[in-house]
């Protein structure tokens, strides 16, 4: 059999470990958390650890919304939540449906941007949502928000 020169022993007989022997590419098999298809905060939220899968594995507690996403994450992806205060958003209850789900309202719009892609020019507005801060604002077509939101562009 042809092997690699790191390893001249019989197969089965030793075992190569350690992180400068194991070179896995980050980009292979990445999914994209949430809607919008990226990553907006760099860390997603806290999650429940369910059990320990291997030494340096664990399994977590994930949302219905993330069950697209393997439950089992390599430690160093993890790290230690520590509580604070300003992390808790808290929503007014009548506004809060059966299915623990709420509606976003927009509040302002902050800019407008117009796009062109290929052959043709399409307008966004970047819209201020109800309960989040100037940082998570948002890039929507402005005909989607004229269907939805008319008041906001007169």
């Amino acid at each position: 059999k042809c092997r690699a020169l790191i390893c001249w022993d019989q197969v089965g007989e030793r075992v190569i470990e350690g992180p400068e022997m194991i070179k896995v590419s980050p980009a292979r098999g990445v999914r994209r958390f949430g809607i919008k298809g990226k990553l907006s905060p760099h860390f997603i939220r806290p999650f429940e650890i369910l059990d320990r899968v291997g030494e340096v594995s664990y399994r977590l507690a994930l949302p219905p919304q993330l069950s697209h996403v393997h439950n089992v994450f390599y430690v160093s992806l993890l790290r230690g939540y520590k509580y604070h205060p300003l992390h808790v958003v808290s929503y007014p209850l009548d506004q809060i449906r059966a299915d623990l789900s709420y509606v976003e309202e927009p509040v302002a719009i902050l800019d407008h941007q117009d796009r062109v892609m290929r052959n043709k020019t399409i307008p966004f507005v970047k819209i201020l949502w109800r309960n989040h801060p100037e940082q998570e604002s948002t890039w929507e077509t402005e005909e989607s928000i004229r269907t939805f939101y008319p008041h906001l562009l007169s």
